[in-house]
Order: structure tokens, then sequence, then C-alpha cells
């Protein structure tokens, strides 16, 4: 076995670097990147109240979310020296899945930091991608620290789960694909695209790659930051003691000013979903649409369902972000709502 060199250790933090902004031109260079290496998931119909409104089903992505698009844009550009020395994240479970298979498939060694009670099915899927866990406490500790060492310890690169401009770009891909499918779906591109929203990549990504589209970004009640943020226009934590929500994919304590500055730039608006709204749309997307969608990924659904967009244009789009749940709390929503009519 040849063993290289050592790998080199940085001597900053990653909060010290100077992050240049994302760009729409990025977002098509990474769209064409990763072409091939991410599925290009349907965009499917359904009638809502004699409206037919469209849903990108990214819960039918490789891992089970979006996060993958951003992630292998993100290592595809380590040269080969970073790929030699691995790279670390920190995520809840959809961006650790997204680093782990990219970095599998680049043959990368990858550490992944996260929340002991995040979902197995999470976990898991991020340890069967070949990648080390490496689990800490969601209410005491300090994920970003927690990766700073493990940085500053190995010389690894840090893939950050939304607060890089390569992540934002490859999210944007979605966008991308959405405009494609709309024009030879629907017969023109998307007036409205409504989608969840945790640390603001998705929502940045796709904004950039639909400048002529009006976005909604939906969050979970008590952890709609982004909103906060948008309305005061500088990231504003979540407020401690955190509020409990089914929504884990969606628990970002605080939004990266990247993100922030694309989706308030474009004056996108932000709304709030309970836990009860999310299990309607998580049923409903069982019962009407035939996918399997967990809480946080289908908080953009929720808010429709719920009445809470007003008027929708013509070309309505929903993203559906993720279908990673665990099993148990999926069939106790199925069940609880077993008996209700579905529009």
């Amino acid at each position: 076995m040849v063993v290289g060199p050592p790998c080199k250790v940085l001597l900053f933090s990653e909060g010290d670097m100077i992050k240049r902004a994302p760009t729409p031109g990025g977002v098509a260079a990474a769209a064409d990147r990763i072409a091939g290496l991410v599925i290009h998931t349907p965009l499917l119909p359904f009638t809502w109240r004699g409206q037919t409104i469209w849903v990108k089903a990214e819960c039918l992505q490789t891992g089970g979310a979006f996060k993958l698009r951003g992630a292998t844009n993100r290592l595809l550009q380590l040269t080969p020296e970073e790929r030699r020395c691995g790279v670390v994240a920190f995520s809840s479970g959809n961006h650790a899945q997204g680093v782990a298979i990219a970095a599998q498939r680049l043959g990368i060694a990858a550490t992944i930091i996260m929340p002991s009670d995040a979902p197995s099915v999470k976990k898991d899927g991020t340890r069967a991608a070949g990648a080390r866990v490496v689990e800490y406490d969601r209410a005491t500790g300090d994920r970003e620290a927690i990766g700073a060492q493990l940085v500053a310890e190995s010389g690894a690169t840090l893939v950050p789960p939304f607060d890089d401009p390569h992540i934002i770009e490859g999210q944007g891909s979605v966008g991308v694909e959405i405009a494609n499918q709309m024009v030879e779906l629907a017969g023109g591109r998307p007036q409205l695209v409504i989608l969840p929203c945790g640390g603001g990549g998705l929502a940045a990504g796709t904004t950039l790659a639909l400048p002529d589209a009006d976005i909604v970004v939906v969050e979970p009640e008590g952890w709609d930051d982004m909103g906060h943020s948008i309305a005061r226009g500088e990231p504003v934590p979540v407020a401690d003691p955190f509020a409990p929500t089914l929504c884990d994919a969606l628990q970002t304590r605080q939004v990266s000013p990247l993100t922030l500055q694309v989706v308030r730039d474009r004056h996108a608006r932000a709304l709030a979903v309970s836990d009860a709204e999310v299990s309607a749309a998580v049923a409903f997307a069982a019962r009407k649409l035939r996918l399997v969608v967990e809480p946080g990924g289908a908080a953009a659904l929720a808010a429709l369902l719920a009445g809470k967009i007003g008027m929708l244009p013509e070309r309505t789009v929903i993203v559906l972000s993720g279908g990673n749940v665990d099993p148990l709390l999926y069939a106790e929503i199925i069940r609880s709502h077993a008996a209700e009519v579905i529009e």
C-alpha cells in the first residue's frame, strides 16, 4: 500500500474563509457538471381544487433527497490532494447521505457529524454509503465546533450543508430541471415555486435558476428563522428553548448570509407550518401522489393544503424535497389520517 504525504492542516476556521456569492451562471455550470450523477426526478401533476399543481419529486432522488446535487457539485471540484485527505460534513441526515454517497462514488473518505436523535433510517443510510458517523447531542453540542476540530486534526475539507456557493449552485439544478420540465409539460416556465427551507440552500439555488418565478419558502413553526431573517435583513437565530418539530431535516438554528442574501434580494415570501399541517401533507402525498415523503420534505405541500399560499398562478410547482422518514412515525401519520377524505 502506497501512503501519501500527511494532509495539510489548515490553521484557520471555515468561518474565516471569504466566500463568493453563488450565481446563475454557477447554477447552470453545476447542472451540467453533475448531469449523469443525479436522477432527473419527475415532475408530477395533481389536481387541487380544480387546478393543476405540479410536484417536483426530489424524494425520489438517490439518497432520498435533493442534497446529493450540492454534495456532488462540491466534491467534484476538490483537488486531488483534497480528495486524498477526505471530507467532513455535519447534518441531521439528508446532507449526510448526499455527502456520503458522493464521496463513496469518488473514492473519498467521509466523516459525518450527526445528532444522536436523528432518525435511524438516516444514520443507517449514511453508514451504508461508507461514511464514518460521529454523533453529538443536538441540544447541548455544537456541530460546527466538532467539525472544525475534525478538520484541524485531519486536514480534511469541510462540506457544509448550505453555507457554500458550490453547494447552493448544485441544489439549484432542481430549478434548472423544473424550468425545462414545465416548458415541456405545461407550456411555459413556472410562475410560482413553493419549497421547504432549512438553511436555505435549495431556496437560494432554485431562486437563482428561476429568476422569473415567485418563490415561497416554508419552514416549521418555531424554526422559521429564514422568515425572521428576511424581515430583519440579517440572520436571526432560532430562539432557545427550541420548539419540538417533526421536521428534523429543517432544524437549522441560523441561516447563512449567503442564502439569505439571495432569497431576500428576490423578495421571496416565507411561511411557517405546524406539525399537524405537515402530517396531513405526508398523508396526502401517500394517498394522492403515491409518494413517501418525510415531514420536512412535505412542508411546502403542507402550506398549500392549509390554504396559506393565497392566489395560485396557472403554473405552480411544489418541491417535495425528501423521503427519508422513520418507518414507525410514517405508519403512525398514515394511520392517524386514514379516515380523512382526500380532495
